[in-house]
């Protein structure tokens, strides 16, 4: 047992050390960061994280990042929750192989729909927007989160469906009141999914957008500069960028950790 906690410490610590340095480095001066090694801020400074704040291009693409990805979760799930009942519950014609066809979108790389997207949202105006980008990001998470769900929901006994027909439930009263609480940790696993690869994709993002809707990964790119590179700003650009999934992470622990014990992730 000592060895295992022993073993799992040191791993946890391994994990931990860039984003230690990470963290750190936001704290330092440019000066510091280029030439000393330390493993703590000499003299620590908030002006990497004052410079941010004070400058709208920052706080504007940060908040670009966040509303894309909300909209994204937003219409993922309500999407995918009937579709993914309609899996669990009914044999239709082709079910299996259009199951099969939703998941093969999650072979395809983003790269492959880059052209189609970007020349779609010329035409109807869309380019450079944040539904742009929650709308691609949309095509690679609904067949996961209608993966996901299917699993959970395939796992709540039909009986219960039966129940709530002979007691009078409609569908909608039904899914409501007592489908959705069964279901809670398929969908803060898919919920969680969904917004992690859309807080992480770059490719779509940066390309489906230019100023107005730039994302908060595309704006940390401005600290590479023909004068050289301020690490500082990354730095501090890099930590904020963790603070959603931890938020995330911290809300919905226990769907998750549950979502994982019981269903197909």
């Amino acid at each position: 047992m000592t060895i295992r906690r022993i073993s799992l410490t040191l791993f946890i610590l391994f994990l931990m050390i860039p984003i230690y340095w990470l963290v750190m480095m936001s704290f330092k001066s440019n000066t510091e960061i280029t030439t000393q090694l330390t493993f703590w801020p000499s003299h620590w400074t908030l002006s990497h994280y004052q410079d941010i704040f004070n400058s709208g291009k920052w706080t504007g693409s940060f908040l670009h990042s966040l509303s894309y990805v909300v909209i994204n979760v937003a219409i993922t799930l309500p999407l995918a929750i009937p579709a993914a009942y309609a899996f669990s519950r009914y044999d239709f014609i082709a079910d299996k192989h259009l199951f099969f066809w939703f998941l093969t979108n999650l072979m395809a790389p983003p790269a492959v729909f880059l052209i189609p997207y970007f020349q779609l949202y010329h035409s109807i105006h869309l380019f450079d927007t944040v539904f742009a980008v929650a709308l691609a990001h949309t095509l690679f998470n609904l067949p996961l989160a209608v993966w996901i769900l299917e699993g959970f929901m395939s796992g709540v006994p039909r009986e219960i469906d039966e129940t709530a027909y002979l007691d009078g439930y409609s569908l909608p009263r039904f899914f409501i009141k007592i489908f959705i609480p069964l279901i809670g940790s398929g969908i803060g696993v898919a919920a969680f999914f969904c917004f992690m690869f859309s807080w992480i994709e770059l490719l779509l993002a940066n390309t489906l957008t230019s100023s107005n809707a730039m994302p908060f990964a595309t704006k940390m790119s401005s600290a590479f500069t023909a004068s050289g590179t301020d690490w500082g700003i990354l730095a501090a650009s890099g930590t904020l960028t963790l603070i959603p999934g931890i938020l995330v992470i911290w809300f919905v622990r226990h769907r998750i950790a549950s979502g994982f014990a019981l269903g197909r992730v």
